[in-house]
């Protein structure tokens, strides 16, 4: 994909007024600033800015232009388009705002078909503009960065904004910065493959509102992520959050646990606060990559080391407590009172050379290090950070330092700052850094696989009864138990005689969803006179509930209850889910899901990640289920929305498992 003149562009208009204190002047200035220098200006009046020459149409300069930045007022926009693309212009950054986010979708549309007449990519319109530090052009209002190897892409300008002003504070540079506001023309999908390819790239920073293609997006993201990280801030988490998205960007965010798994399938990294994301993108500026989740903590004060300790086991990293080859080192060099394990506590009287020589010995053992240091007012932090930056230069490991208190901290932030150590003020924060990078490392190392979907089968007709849904299960190899459909009184003891005593009689009504509830469930029927008499009992209690008749089942081994559904996404079509089943699935939500179709690997990893997972692979004496023949059961059925596209959803309810298999002993499917 070609955007050069994007993000090259042998010349730039700005169009709209260039008077003091105007939005033109000031992104010129920003332009000068940067070091990029051909540029014009082009509004009613033909008014330069300075030494920058003014015209009244952009046919008037004779120096090829490819860019135009376009800040006058919304009602002139098109006609702007119009001129610029009849010089040959061929890329906008349209800054402009009052189109589809305050409901003026004409006018959007009007922008987008004349872009469309002359061949002009846009970002915008409501957006901050763009930069590319690698080629001195800033033509945004937001911060000048500094340059370096980390991208921003951001629906709002504003928080892009504010990702590039911390990057400057914390010294990260920015090599590019794309804010695409409404995303009329390009949006999240090209700039992310833009900036997948993008070799001054290495690491990625998206915020995003909402995607209109969730399936695309995957794929970018997921061919993004395999060549370096992506770091994701998703807003509209909360019901509230959401109608916030709604009056900024026009569109509606979907489902906040179906961005959730898209984003962790596609090794993409989620962050909640700007903060999060702003350590992020130092730890993969300046850290070292993690070959491993083994965290050791250093510490002089026991109390945040515990803390932080806390933090690294709520994010999944091993605090493992130190071998016996390992305390007896330490012991050669520390105080007697020095706590051994892990936190290592080198309590109070510990020196820069004690801290050097604790990291260097423990990071023999461990993958990564947080160092902390309180000291008093009257004590000097620089021994400890000398020691800090010794140990990362030794090992080569990552090392995140955290110091609090000294006479001399501004020093050795300084020190630390500028020998690429990274700083953090707390060791929570660092927990969440490590954790992270952990995540992807992990990610790449791991297959990834995706399935593709099955072909289309059919269209399936009216309501999808327990008789029919039961059949279409069989028919896809699902692991449905032997079952009759009984319409007649007639044919139950043939039935039951096939079937096997003792058997399950259910009845079958398009009015009865929750049968167990309205007492439409009958167990352990013994012998044909115990089914006879359940099946005349539901049909007089069902008689005004259009009874169809009823389904005979052997009696399953119960198992544990296993939940297995899919809904169709408005963003990400069909996902999947997996969970704790019977009745109180709905209360205890504990639930796993995943964009379908998955792999039976991927299913495996999303019972992992429930609470009740113990609980499957046995506790206190169980039997642990069948968890392959589970993830099975679960990948292939994530393929039936794509088999029969008309299906809106579904729930397998409850599946019971156990060590010897799993068996389906309840379906509803519901049409679109």
């Amino acid at each position: 994909m070609s955007l050069k003149a994007l993000f090259e562009p042998r010349g730039i208009v700005v169009a709209g007024s260039v008077s003091p204190g105007k939005l033109g002047s000031v992104l010129i200035d920003r332009l000068l600033d940067g070091g990029y220098q051909n540029i014009f200006v082009v509004n009613p009046k033909g008014q330069g800015y300075g030494d920058i020459p003014g015209f009244v149409s952009a046919g008037q300069i004779s120096a090829p232009v490819d860019l135009v930045v376009i800040v006058s007022p919304s009602f002139t926009v098109a006609s702007v388009l119009e001129d610029c693309g009849k010089a040959g212009v061929k890329a906008a950054v349209i800054i402009t705002s009052g189109f589809a986010e305050v409901g003026n979708k004409d006018g959007e549309a009007e922008i987008i078909a004349v872009a469309k007449k002359y061949g002009i990519r846009f970002i915008g319109p409501n957006c901050a503009g763009m930069a590319n530090t690698d080629f001195n052009l800033y033509a945004t209002l937001e911060e000048k960065p500094l340059p370096g190897g980390i991208s921003v892409l951001s629906q709002s300008g504003a928080v892009g904004g504010a990702v590039m002003v911390a990057s400057k504070e914390r010294g990260i540079g920015i090599s590019k910065f794309l804010s695409f506001g409404n995303g009329s023309d390009l949006e999240v999908l090209e700039l992310l493959a833009y900036l997948r390819d993008d070799a001054d790239t290495n690491a990625i920073v998206l915020y995003i509102e909402n995607i209109k293609d969730g399936r695309a997006f995957m794929d970018v993201l997921k061919s993004t992520t395999a060549k370096k990280p992506v770091i994701v801030i998703k807003s509209g988490r909360t019901s509230s959050g959401q109608r916030a998205t709604l009056s900024h960007t026009g569109s509606l965010s979907g489902s906040d646990q179906v961005y959730s798994a898209a984003l962790a399938q596609c090794g993409a990294l989620r962050v909640r606060t700007l903060e999060d994301a702003y350590d992020l993108c130092q730890g993969f500026a300046v850290l070292p990559q993690p070959q491993g989740d083994k965290v050791v903590i250093v510490t002089n004060s026991g109390g945040p080391g515990v803390m932080a300790a806390d933090q690294a086991d709520d994010e999944g990293l091993a605090v493992l407590e130190a071998s016996p080859a390992l305390k007896e080192e330490l012991g050669t060099f520390l105080s007697p009172y020095a706590g051994k394990g892990n936190p290592i506590d080198i309590t109070v009287e510990g020196t820069g050379e004690q801290y050097r020589r604790a990291l260097v010995t423990a990071l023999a053992d461990y993958d990564s290090a947080l160092a902390f240091y309180i000291g008093t007012p009257y004590l000097k932090a620089m021994p400890i950070a000398e020691g800090i930056v010794s140990a990362a230069k030794e090992t080569g490991k990552p090392i995140i330092a955290s110091l609090m208190v000294g006479s001399d901290m501004a020093e050795a932030l300084a020190y630390l700052k500028a020998n690429n150590i990274m700083y953090l003020p707390d060791g929570e924060r660092a927990m969440k850094v490590f954790a992270k990078m952990v995540q992807y490392q992990t990610y790449l190392a791991d297959k990834n696989e995706m399935v593709a979907p099955v072909a289309v089968k059919a269209n399936l007709p009216g309501m999808i009864l327990e008789p029919d849904a039961m059949d279409l299960l069989k028919e896809n190899g699902l692991p449905v138990p032997a079952f009759r459909f009984i319409t007649e009184k007639g044919q139950l003891q043939a039935a039951a005689a096939e079937i096997g005593y003792p058997v399950v009689m259910k009845v079958v009504s398009p009015q009865i969803i929750h049968k167990s509830d309205a007492k439409g469930v009958y167990l352990n029927l013994q012998n044909i006179a115990e089914v006879e008499a359940a099946y005349d009992t539901m049909a007089a209690a069902f008689a005004d509930k259009d009874f169809r008749g009823v389904m005979l089942y052997p009696m399953v081994p119960a198992g544990k209850e296993i939940m297995v559904g899919f809904h169709q996404d408005p963003q990400f079509g069909p996902v999947v889910l997996a969970g704790l089943g019977g009745i109180y699935t709905e209360i205890l939500k504990d639930v796993a899901l995943a964009v379908a179709p998955v792999t039976p690997e991927k299913a495996k990893a999303m019972l992992k990640t429930l609470k009740c997972y113990p609980l499957l692979t046995g506790v206190r004496g169980e039997r642990a289920i069948d968890i392959a023949g589970l993830a099975q059961l679960i990948a292939d059925f994530s393929q039936l929305p794509f088999a029969y596209p008309d299906l809106q959803e579904a729930d397998l309810n409850p599946v019971f498992a156990d060590e010897n298999g799993v068996a389906i002993v309840d379906v509803r499917l519901i049409r679109k």
